[in-house]
């Protein structure tokens, strides 16, 4: 957890994704639709479609790390993947 909050950079995935997806199914996300580097301890957001959970995964120099949140009654502020 202390590595996640040290991240150097914090990267927003603004298309929803499917939550069933883990860390080998979010990682190929990132390596298919951008040229970012997993491997530099970055933090990497994604959300559903309800937009009432989200996950991290991020790089902690031993291996891949995901953590999920869902919120119970609230939905998180999320830019749509049409904005520029």
């Amino acid at each position: 957890m202390k590595r996640m909050l040290s991240a150097p950079e914090i990267y927003l995935y603004r298309k929803s994704v499917d939550f069933r997806k883990s860390i080998n199914g979010l990682a190929a996300i990132i390596e298919s639709d951008t040229n970012l580097p997993l491997l530099r301890g970055a933090l990497f957001l994604f959300t559903n479609k309800q937009q009432d959970k989200i996950k991290v995964l991020y790089w902690d120099e031993t291996g891949f790390a995901l953590w999920c949140k869902r919120l119970e009654k609230a939905k998180y502020k999320w830019l749509s993947a049409e904005k520029n």
